[in-house]
């Protein structure tokens, strides 16, 4: 099993935005390996209460949440992770505050990480045109027309963007991950960088 020996995350709190469905091993294991590695984790959810999990063919563990995402702030957070499961991205990306609160992530350069069928909530962004990725395979045409190009591999990092395929590719995703907040916390994007990117996207709205 898989763990950081060092506290690189220290005073860092990291989002985990999912809802019922959400795959179990995606957000149970990531959540743990960011915790060893010193990291505060907060469940965002589209309800108060608990979420629940699925577990390959099966419901499976539940997890309580910390905030709703209609009153988060993308501010509080140092990144993001999104887990897959196919109901819980297929939920997420019909709501609004879900979307807007992943785009902030994506136009302040922090670090976004999404597994297997976590991508999904990333095209109702916009902000993917310009984006090397990956994801389970169902998703692959879908990213492609959001104007992403999709590559079969264990994880890709592309502009602060971390994702990978499926839950035997954990290990690796966690590691990257891991490495773009401590990469950005040691160089936070300035405002200006910032400002481009979001001038760029906006110019296409």
């Amino acid at each position: 099993e898989f763990m950081f020996e060092t506290k690189d995350l220290k005073g860092k709190t990291i989002a985990i935005l999912a809802t019922d469905g959400f795959e179990e091993s995606e957000l149970f294991k990531p959540k743990e390996t960011l915790e060893a590695a010193g990291a505060t984790t907060k469940i965002i959810s589209l309800k108060g209460g608990s979420i629940k999990a699925w577990n390959k063919t099966d419901w499976g563990k539940k997890i309580d949440v910390d905030e709703l995402v209609s009153e988060a702030n993308s501010e509080d957070f140092d990144a993001i992770l999104l887990p897959g499961g196919v109901m819980n991205p297929d939920k997420l990306r019909i709501d609004a505050d879900a979307v807007q609160f992943v785009k902030e992530f994506i136009l302040l350069g922090k670090p976004v990480a999404a597994i297997c069928h976590g991508p999904w909530i990333l095209i109702e962004t916009g902000l993917i045109d310009d984006c090397t990725l990956t994801s389970w395979p169902s998703l692959k045409t879908d990213l492609i027309n959001a104007g992403a190009t999709w590559l079969d591999q264990e994880v890709i990092v592309d502009q602060g963007i971390i994702t990978s395929r499926k839950p035997e590719d954990i290990p690796a995703f966690c590691r990257k991950f891991i490495e773009q907040i401590v990469e950005y916390s040691e160089t936070p994007v300035t405002a200006e960088n910032n400002k481009a990117k979001s001038d760029h996207h906006h110019a296409r709205i």
